[in-house]
């Protein structure tokens, strides 16, 4: 099991990436407008500076829904290899059959 602390981290980015999620789209769209004057791209660059780190999407981290764990995670099932492999290989999981051949 991962630390709480570092559960509930990535939890609050979640939070306020979901939070600045259009404001950060609005600004990345100016500075990437082309057809917009210099200055006003260049003001759009400082205020996307200006929002917090943490609300950026890449700064969320993929855990295992289970344990917490940060690493050797499956994007389909949001779990940690570990887990999947446990709940695969008591029948939890539909579908997922281990393989033999």
């Amino acid at each position: 099991m991962a630390k709480t602390s570092a559960i509930l981290r990535n939890a609050k980015r979640a939070r306020m990436a979901a939070r600045d999620k259009e404001k950060r789209t609005a600004l990345k769209n100016i500075v990437m407008d082309r057809s917009l004057p210099v200055e006003d791209r260049f003001d759009a660059s400082l205020k996307l500076a200006e929002l917090p780190r943490n609300g950026s999407r890449v700064r969320v981290r993929l855990r295992c829904k289970l344990t917490g764990r940060s690493r050797g995670n499956y994007r389909k099932f949001e779990l940690c290899r570990i887990a999947f492999r446990d709940l695969a290989s008591t029948g939890q999981i539909p579908g997922v059959v281990k393989a033999s051949w």
